[in-house]
């Protein structure tokens, strides 16, 4: 069973990353991170951090929120989804190379450190298995 503080804590991990992947992809096309009047972070990232919140709901995220593919792939794929139904309903760009770029590295983000972190869990349990 994994700990509300775990699960607070994988939660709070993926929403860093959705509004990292934000900031990085309005850095990457010379848009201040911030935009006029500061909201232009939150009009980027505000679908992708409303499909993670539904991810998390849908696939039950709370019950295994470390397992890389019982949980991040889920979470991964509903993530992207439905951000881009959010952006093309909100009227934001929806263009194939975003899609792209946004599908690889939302996966790299919301699924590569639920691997890490798998990795290692997986090397301090067969080193308590030695120890003991």
């Amino acid at each position: 069973m994994t700990s509300t503080r775990a699960t607070v804590l994988a939660f709070v991990a993926d929403l860093v990353l959705v509004v990292i992947f934000a900031a990085l992809g309005r850095a990457s096309h010379q848009e201040q991170v911030l935009g006029a009047g500061g909201l232009g972070l939150l009009e980027t990232a505000w679908p992708f951090a409303a499909a993670l919140a539904f991810a998390w709901i849908v696939t039950l995220a709370f019950r295994k929120p470390l397992a890389p593919l019982r949980t991040g792939i889920p979470v991964w794929v509903i993530t992207v989804a439905g951000g881009m139904l959010l952006r093309a309903v909100s009227g934001q760009g929806t263009a194939v190379a975003f899609i792209i770029v946004a599908s690889v590295t939302l996966l790299i983000f919301l699924v590569g450190w639920r691997v890490i972190a798998a990795l290692i869990a997986r090397a301090r349990a067969a080193s308590s298995a030695r120890a003991a």
